[in-house]
């Protein structure tokens, strides 16, 4: 029962990124490389903050002498 009504939810919402991003008009090859580019991005984006924001905080919590 709960199994089917969270399925139920995320293709709901699956249906309303559709729509709002006007995906629903592409061809299903072009759908997969627009969410493949759109995964691709997102991905390099969390990981470059992963990596490179720890340093850019310590840098400026120096700058502030917040940390000696």
């Amino acid at each position: 029962m709960a199994l089917g009504s969270a399925w139920k939810h995320m293709s709901w919402l699956y249906y309303q990124y559709l729509l709002i991003t006007a995906l629903y008009m592409l061809e299903p090859w072009e759908r997969t490389v627009f969410n493949s580019l759109l995964i691709s991005v997102a991905g390099m984006a969390v990981y470059t903050g992963y990596v490179f924001m720890p340093q850019h905080i310590m840098a400026i919590l120096h700058y502030f002498e917040v940390v000696q």
